[in-house]
């Protein structure tokens, strides 16, 4: 089993042989690794090699078809549907499409996980607007999406992934579509939520970004290839 990063007591993920097909073929398998609390990644390979399927893995939309795989100490394939709700509710999300509901402002956007999880949104407005100033959007947060920019949408995004306070924060190409600048600010965000004590898995094709965020914090990068995953060097 390759071990990753396994330095703060018991693993938020963990696969054991793990593999995800479909029509009689395999996309992914034979991924066997942990991901422990506070750890920090990046998964890199090729399009089309599977970053996106792993990480559905990760957070339980989709489920192993061999193998395990244990998040949070569970596997979702003994729980009920409300019992995966929970578990995916600890761990935020931020799609590649960070799609949006363009009659909402950003604000309810972003709160949108809070009435989800049939939270007092109104109780907890002090909180929500210190995140939108955390992300830089305090003065888009009575915007509509279409208004805001591709960086601004992503910075919402990633609120809005963290807005329930998660142990896991998932990124798929978060700086796909923004300019070097915004992806470093988009990077300082997501190194500050690892200092904060959340496990980080970003999915990109961005090197520079990888060395960006090696001069700030301990990672460690995980390549998929030819279906499986691999446990990269130091040096990119």
């Amino acid at each position: 089993m390759t071990t990753v990063n396994q330095t703060r007591g018991g693993d938020v993920i963990e696969l054991q042989e793990a593999g995800y097909g479909y029509d009689g073929s395999a996309l992914l398998s034979g991924m066997s690794l942990t991901l422990a609390p506070g750890s920090f990644h990046f998964l890199t390979g090729p399009s089309g090699a599977g970053k996106t399927t792993f990480l559905k893995l990760l957070y339980a939309e989709l489920t192993a078809t061999s193998g395990r795989v244990h998040i949070f100490g569970q596997d979702p394939r003994q729980l009920s549907r409300d019992e995966v709700s929970d578990m995916r509710r600890r761990i935020g999300v931020v799609h590649q499409d960070c799609q949006f509901l363009d009659h909402l402002s950003m604000r309810e956007n972003v709160a949108l996980p809070l009435t989800v999880a049939r939270r007092d949104v109104s109780a907890e407005a002090s909180n929500l607007d210190e995140l939108l100033s955390w992300v830089g959007l305090a003065q888009q947060a009575r915007s509509l999406p279409p208004e805001l920019s591709g960086g601004e949408r992503q910075r919402a995004a990633l609120a809005r992934a963290v807005i329930t306070s998660p142990e896991i924060v998932l990124a798929d190409e978060p700086t796909g579509n923004v300019d070097w600048e915004m992806s470093q600010k988009l990077l300082n965000l997501l190194v500050q939520l690892n200092k904060m004590g959340k496990t980080i898995v970003i999915a990109t094709h961005d090197l520079n970004l990888i060395r960006a965020a090696k001069a700030q914090v301990a990672t460690r990068v995980l390549r998929i290839v030819g279906g499986s995953i691999q446990a990269a060097g130091a040096d990119l």
